[in-house]
């Protein structure tokens, strides 16, 4: 091959290098922007060009959306609350005990490597019905029978859907706090000590309060995860009222075609309250940035 040649080849090679990637990334945008115009009624293969809020209204307006969106925030604000409050506990047991990193592999690393409909079989094969939590039960006489446990598949109150989201977001917060943690209780909290703090005082006023930032942002990243999540929902939610990722999916799969803008409005709605949570996200990195 001649120098002329090599010099082209050199010059090409990174575009060629980066072109599937470009690929992916325009079929993805054009996913998007497809799908927001569906949400606001264009869909020019069925010649519908004018753009309307209609399905938007439509979809605030209907009862079975507003149920769903109730219980996907429900979901959302009770899972992430209690596994902040989990991953406080998870994060100070391990640095308390000065965990080593095979314990640390087994308490952290281990649960958010595990696939979600994994865990959802997991859940399902101890507390279901025929689970082995309610046959020991049974069999110790603490309950008069199987069906006495609540179940964990379609329960209203969505106890197994959080039990699931719990498994992965517990870890995750004390992945986000154990670093900050274990400098503190290093560092500042040895100085409290010092000064004649009791070991639980220094973990309320000194501990938490220098991890407070790290926890607000992995209470917003698991909020926004469990609020969009599909799979578990789908898996053991009740029947009424579903999670709106879940009645989003049950419109997209209408035979009406048209019915299609309206399964996009929900995705819409639910894209702007994630959004919310992005901005509060970066408000709350700049605060920690400009400190």
């Amino acid at each position: 091959m001649s120098l002329r040649g090599r010099k082209i080849r050199g010059a090409l090679a990174p575009y060629a290098l980066i072109a599937p990637t470009v690929v992916l990334v325009l079929i993805f945008v054009y996913g998007v922007v497809n799908g927001v115009l569906q949400g606001f009624g264009v869909m020019p293969f069925l010649g519908k060009t004018e753009f309307t809020f209609q399905y938007y209204i439509e979809a605030l307006s209907r009862s079975d959306f507003t149920a769903s969106l109730g219980f996907s925030l429900y979901l959302s604000a009770v899972s992430s609350a209690l596994a902040v409050v989990g991953g406080i506990v998870l994060s100070a047991a391990l640095t308390r005990l000065s965990a080593s990193r095979a314990a640390r592999i087994i308490g952290i690393n281990i649960p958010l490597m595990t696939a979600h409909t994994l865990v959802v079989l997991f859940v399902v094969s101890l507390f279901a019905g025929t689970g082995l939590v309610p046959r020991a039960l049974y069999a110790l006489g603490v309950i008069d029978g199987i069906g006495a446990f609540p179940s964990v598949v379609g329960d209203p109150n969505g106890w197994g859907i959080i039990l699931v989201y719990l498994w992965k977001e517990v870890p995750f917060v004390a992945f986000c706090t154990i670093a900050i943690m274990a400098n503190v209780s290093d560092r500042y909290g040895e100085a409290a000590l010092t000064l004649g703090a009791s070991a639980l005082r220094t973990f309320f006023s000194v501990t938490l309060p220098l991890c407070r930032g790290a926890l607000v942002k992995a209470f917003l990243i698991v909020f926004a995860f469990s609020f969009g999540s599909y799979e578990v929902p789908f898996l053991l939610g009740p029947t009424l009222p579903k999670a709106i990722p879940v009645l989003a999916y049950m419109e997209f799969q209408n035979p009406d075609i048209l019915n299609r803008s309206y399964a996009m409005a929900i995705n819409g709605i639910m894209v702007l309250i994630c959004t919310v949570l992005a901005i509060a996200y970066f408000v709350v990195l700049q605060r920690e940035r400009r400190r």
